[in-house]
């Protein structure tokens, strides 16, 4: 998770003694060597309310009888264990809601288990020292329901890798295994979930020729996107890569010639989600078609870097798709307007706003 590792290689360079604390699942990738200590726990259960329960636990356990001064708690689903130690030890708690948690499509449709979340997270929230989350809207959402002054630190990368027109797209491909003669459209995360556009995505490529569709990373709707390549026998137009570190995520990204981030305005977490993949894209100096949802608008239309699908038919998002491959002069325009973009969207900058957060707390 790039938003965790940005915060944490702050925290460090800082020169504080940072711990990250998270789970290694059974098919979970190696961590590359960090500046900072990382402790990753094994556990019976890899989902579902078991999972939630022992690994809040496990980590419950280890912050009590571990010395810290500070907590920083990643999520709803790490909040209840930090907030206990804070009660027993008094030590200052930072909160860092990545989304509005129980707004997500798997807990609206199970009200009883978003009705757990939420008592959580009542019980847990107010007793937080500082908040942070990705976009004004969501802030504006926990402040309208628990009155809470939430700073706002958006999912920018830590700067433009290669958005850089001297790039070999070429060379980058053949170095990756990718077709050379093709335009490539990707779609990336690390959530490729329900509502998010994949599907219609995957489908689309139906109706686009000449193009490859690359779709990286993990996510509940992967085994469905493999089924529809096989419905649609789209095998030579859609390329699946799992999840990798940023570094090498960063190079296909770069390869591309559009980004793609369809996320469905069907429930509050996504209406106002602003995802990662696309400062991702913006780093890797790549247009992009978007849906067209208040946070994701804002910068699309600020920057003019790319446009948006009037609707998820497949149809008519390859048709988008079509138009804005074959407008190549738009296409270079857009390119030249991200190169702003990609200057003023970093970490660099962002960072000022998180370091202020533990003005008096550190």
């Amino acid at each position: 998770d790039q938003r965790v590792h940005r915060s944490a290689l702050t925290l460090s360079e800082l020169g504080h003694r940072v711990t990250l604390i998270g789970r290694k699942m059974s098919r979970s990738p190696e961590v590359e060597e960090r500046p900072y200590k990382i402790k990753r726990f094994h556990l019976w259960f890899e989902k579902g309310p078991l999972f939630y329960a022992t690994y809040n636990l496990r980590l419950f356990i280890y912050l009590l009888f571990h010395r810290s001064d500070l907590l920083f708690a990643n999520d709803l689903d790490t909040l209840a264990a930090n907030r206990m130690v804070k009660f027993l030890k008094g030590i200052p708690l930072v909160y860092d809601s990545h989304e509005y948690f129980t707004g997500v499509p798997e807990l609206e449709n199970r009200p009883f288990v978003q009705s757990i979340w939420k008592k959580i997270e009542k019980a847990c929230i107010k007793g937080v020292d500082r908040m942070i989350t990705v976009n004004r809207s969501i802030a504006d959402l926990y402040h309208r329901e628990y009155q809470l002054d939430v700073e706002v630190v958006r999912n920018v990368p830590l700067g433009a890798v290669y958005a850089d027109e001297t790039i070999d797209k070429t060379g980058l491909r053949k170095k990756l295994g990718l077709p050379t003669d093709k335009k490539i459209v990707i779609i990336q995360g690390a959530g490729i979930n329900i509502q998010r556009g994949a599907e219609e995505a995957v489908e689309s490529m139906r109706y686009v020729e000449n193009t490859i569709l690359l779709v990286i990373g993990g996510g509940d709707v992967l085994q469905e996107l493999q089924m529809l390549v096989d419905k649609y026998q789209l095998a030579d137009k859609v390329i699946f890569k799992p999840r990798m570190p940023f570094n090498e995520l960063i190079q296909y990204t770069s390869s591309a010639d559009l980004g793609l981030t369809l996320d469905k305005d069907t429930n509050l977490n996504y209406r106002f989600s602003l995802p990662n993949k696309l400062f991702d894209y913006i780093q890797a100096g790549l247009p992009v078609l978007a849906s067209r949802l208040p946070e994701v608008e804002k910068i699309v239309s600020e920057y003019s870097i790319g446009t948006f699908i009037h609707s998820h038919d497949p149809k008519e998002v390859a048709q988008k798709i079509n138009e804005i491959l074959r407008d190549t002069a738009t296409l270079d325009q857009w390119k030249k307007n991200g190169e702003l973009a990609s200057r003023e969207l970093t970490w660099q900058r962002e960072s000022l706003k998180f370091i202020k957060v533990f003005d008096g707390l550190l």
